[in-house]
């Protein structure tokens, strides 16, 4: 096998077997989960089974990534290996790829493209439609372009396809958001910071904002919101937040601005962040 060749199947192979390990999966497991044969993938990870680019696919979503984020690692691994494997893509897998690297590596313009991340009842909403109005950019929220990518409701997602489903959607939405959008301002999930490949996109490619608030001051929105999910109706629901929030608070913390809501208000935290943004990037708004 020429030396190239054998390079860039080492390169996919090893990616899916760390994969794979990191998710916990026996190479059984991820046979029934991705419909290839456990005596194939024993000889991708080895470097040694020349896997088919919609066979790739399927072993990449079984591991709740994309053939793109694959190609990607490889390529870093082995220079001329995404070169080979986009030889033999379709022209939909290309797009997705696309799309992929767009949002990885984009730096954007000029203008600013701002992900707000915490807890629900963080003020996630109310503060980004207004900020999104001083700013004069648009405004979107990521649960609602999931439910249009879906043609379902966040609850019909989580009912009839569970969690996994929503969170893979989810990061595709998002990738395709981040590599279209130039500037705006994106509430996002909750959990969204739970998905390392998606908290990672939107580091990379936004300016990310936490937006912090005492546990009683979420409490109190959540409940202001009329929120129907089952951990509301919960008779734990208000420990079960605090948990949720002293779970993601190191994840959160990541983020590049953090605000106090509960200290500054609605139009504090817009106007603080506000001038963050024009202060430390120079943003002009239109």
């Amino acid at each position: 096998m020429p030396e190239a060749r054998q390079n860039l199947l080492s390169a996919v192979g090893g990616g899916v077997r760390r994969l794979r390990e990191q998710r916990g999966f026996s190479r059984r497991a991820l046979s029934e989960k991705c419909g290839v044969s456990e005596r194939f993938l024993a000889d991708l990870e080895a470097g040694s089974g020349n896997i088919s680019v919609a066979r790739l696919g399927e072993v990449a979503r079984a591991l709740g990534t994309s053939a793109g984020s694959l190609l990607t690692e490889a390529e870093g691994r082995v220079p001329y290996a995404a070169s080979a494997l986009l030889a033999g893509l379709s022209r939909e897998e290309l797009n997705e790829a696309e799309r992929w690297l767009r949002a990885r590596f984009s730096q954007g313009g000029d203008d600013p493209l701002v992900a707000l991340v915490g807890l629900r009842g963080a003020g996630k909403s109310t503060i980004g439609r207004a900020l999104a109005e001083k700013l004069s950019v648009p405004f979107f929220e990521l649960d609602a372009l999931v439910e249009e990518a879906a043609g379902l409701s966040l609850a019909g997602i989580f009912s009839l396809h569970g969690e996994a489903y929503y969170r893979r959607l989810a990061r595709e939405v998002l990738t395709r958001f981040l590599a279209e959008t130039e500037a705006g301002v994106l509430a996002t999930g909750g959990g969204l910071v739970l998905d390392r490949e998606a908290w990672k996109l939107l580091q990379r490619r936004c300016r990310t904002v936490w937006l912090q608030a005492t546990p009683d001051d979420h409490w109190q929105r959540v409940l202001g919101q009329g929120d129907e999910r089952p951990s509301a109706a919960s008779p734990h629901a208000r420990d079960e937040l605090r948990a949720l929030l002293k779970a993601r608070e190191p994840l959160y913390a990541q983020a590049e601005i953090k605000l106090d809501t509960s200290r500054l208000g609605l139009e504090g935290t817009v106007q603080s962040l506000f001038d963050k943004l024009n202060g430390e990037r120079a943003v002009t708004p239109r």
